[in-house]
């Protein structure tokens, strides 16, 4: 069991509350005070971007793992301290209380998850962040900042307020990363990384995939030739499945690196990772089956081309889209799946207050749009998954895909009960 965590004391609430108060107009500091006297032996990296942050942030706790340095990691799956799970909310105090409990526990490093949700509200300027990693950019929570300007502005934060002399790892292959870097202060040191299939290489590269194979075990990446692909021993391996945790990878690589981890206990920590839940967690081998958390267009695409990789037959895919968001959306993901996938389901995911039918017919329009796939509606999430599983023969790939790792379903006001892992581990135990 999860341990229990004590709250943050009052001492700590109050100069919480305070920095919230304070930077809403702050100019920019480096590098940002350690809030607390404990925090500041601590050295933290932060991910942001669109997709992979969770991936990523899992990835580098592993290689600090390898190197022995004791890690609270804090991701959308929750925290923990060296790999168990810490019973704590993730809220800012519950962030306090998690960290304090790390460094009670003799952790020196962190490695966090940065929303743009946080960053917007000033985070990086009430915690310091020694090292940010920036993954994508893609849409996403455009009801929540208004514009796609506002959202790369709050990627931006993470950024801007690194100390002199500290690192930023870019993507080579995502324009917003020449935005972000823009406006990374000079003195900050920037290395990057690339992976052809999110795009033409835009700036030069320390560490490329020259190539990427997929299987069901896993990602092995051979780098092209530099000194640090040398340092590397010239190819990695990750048993995250998908030419996204190739980015990932190379991200959470030049990370470890910067961070002063050996490259030995780099290239150990990536293969040691085990797969994250809800990221292409494969379930089923024959068919595959598997579970993933791509809730965006891009992240659909690039679950749908793993998918592809992985097929020696058709590629089925489970799907919908969450009420109360971004409505445009909603046709591009159904086009992304329609454009790549054989089969299609299309049913509820997290409605919140919205019609689930009107939401999954205008995922459908999109899908029938795309092309290829055969779309079919099917309102019934568990009898969705159960069809998709049913008509799968040896050599397909069924992806059930939006939630990944969440436990339960948002419908009206109410959040029922219902895990995709569960539900397609028992219906595959029933096959």
């Amino acid at each position: 069991m999860a341990p229990s965590l004590e709250p943050p004391t009052r001492d700590e609430i109050e100069r919480l509350d305070a920095l919230e108060r304070d930077t809403a107009g702050a100019g920019v500091v480096r590098p940002t005070p350690a809030p607390f006297a404990w925090a500041n032996d601590f050295f933290t990296f932060g991910v942001t971007g669109t997709n992979g942050k969770s991936s990523t942030t899992h990835l580098i706790a592993a290689i600090l793992a390898a190197a022995g340095r004791r890690t609270l990691t804090e991701s959308t799956l929750g925290y923990f301290l060296d790999g168990e799970p810490l019973q704590v909310p993730r809220t800012a105090r519950g962030y306090v209380a998690a960290l304090r409990h790390a460094a009670q526990q003799g952790a020196s490093h962190a490695a966090i998850e940065v929303t743009s949700a946080a960053l917007a509200q000033g985070f990086a300027r009430s915690w310091r962040f020694d090292l940010g990693v920036f993954t994508n950019l893609t849409r996403d929570h455009v009801e929540q900042h208004g514009s796609w300007e506002h959202y790369l502005a709050s990627k931006a934060q993470l950024f801007l307020h690194l100390a002199p002399g500290r690192t930023a790892v870019f993507n080579a292959c995502d324009a917003a990363a020449q935005l972000l870097e823009r406006v990374t202060p000079p003195d900050v040191t920037r290395r990057y990384y690339a992976v052809s299939t999110r795009g033409e290489q835009l700036v030069p590269a320390e560490l490329v995939a020259e190539s990427v194979e997929l299987s069901s075990a896993g990602t092995h990446i051979r780098l092209a030739p530099s000194e640090t692909a040398e340092m590397l021993g010239g190819t990695l391996t990750t048993q995250l499945v998908g030419a996204v945790f190739a980015e990932n990878a190379l991200g959470a690589a030049l990370a470890g690196l910067a961070g002063g981890v050996a490259a030995s206990d780099v290239a150990r920590g990536l293969a040691a990772c085990p797969g994250v839940p809800g990221r292409f967690q494969i379930l089923g081998k024959d068919p595959i089956v598997a579970v993933d958390y791509a809730h965006t267009p891009d992240a659909l695409v690039r679950t749908c081309e793993t998918a592809r990789a992985l097929a020696r037959g058709k590629v089925s895919v489970v799907f919908g889209a969450g009420g109360g968001r971004d409505v445009e959306k909603r046709e591009v993901m159904g086009r992304a799946v329609g454009e790549r996938a054989d089969y299609a389901f299309i049913t509820t995911d997290n409605p919140r207050h919205e019609d689930p039918a009107q939401i999954a017919e205008a995922v459908a329009r999109g899908c029938r749009r795309g092309g290829r796939a055969y779309a079919r509606l099917v309102p019934d999430r568990g009898e969705a998954i159960r069809l998709a599983i049913d008509s799968a023969r040896s050599g397909d790939v069924v992806v059930v895909a939006g939630r990944g790792h969440e436990r339960t379903q948002l419908i009206g006001d109410a959040e029922q009960p219902f895990s995709d892992v569960e539900e397609v581990e028992r219906l595959l135990v029933g096959n």
